[in-house]
């Protein structure tokens, strides 16, 4: 095995994000074979979802899982969220289409935009099922991470941004 595919970006007990699921801990580092060949995966414990995902450590980058922001990134998301909104589209399924690629990216900012857009959208007119579902989940997923960057409860994250968005 060579020494590029045998390191690992993450260690066992790591806190790591991976897109679209939240936070997870990484429980373990598995060899499996596949078509002959020993791979490595990072076994991603997600206890929101209480399930455990295998990633391979050689495509854990390239899928988007990445280590928890710092305390500043975190406060910087959440403040952002006081300006104002950008403008979307009037039709759901573009604003839908925008806000789900804008959580694939995986980026505490991105979360933080979906949330504000759609926590917005939802004041001036009630959102449709899917898009609901979408803020609620990014709002889970911003709120799981600001917890654990600035060590604070939920209740004390979910004041925080609900004061944030109402500015």
């Amino acid at each position: 095995m060579d020494t590029k595919s045998s390191r690992t970006a993450f260690s066992i007990g790591q806190p790591v994000v991976y897109p679209q699921q939240g936070l997870g801990i990484v429980q373990a580092i598995r060899e499996r074979m596949k078509d002959g060949q020993s791979i490595r995966y990072y076994a991603i414990y997600l206890e929101q979802a209480d399930m455990t995902l295998l990633i391979p450590v050689d495509r854990a980058r390239e899928m988007g899982v990445r280590s928890i922001v710092s305390k500043d990134e975190a406060m910087k998301a959440i403040n952002s969220m006081s300006g104002r909104a950008e403008s979307l589209p009037a039709d759901w399924k573009l604003r839908y289409q925008r806000n789900q690629d804008l959580i694939r990216t995986g980026t505490i900012g991105a979360i933080a935009k979906v949330v504000q857009s759609l926590y917005h959208r939802s004041k001036v007119k009630e959102l449709p099922v899917q898009e609901r579902k979408l803020y609620e989940n990014a709002l889970e997923l911003l709120i799981d991470e600001s917890c654990y960057a600035l060590k604070k409860d939920k209740d004390e994250i979910s004041n925080l941004i609900l004061s944030k968005l109402e500015k």
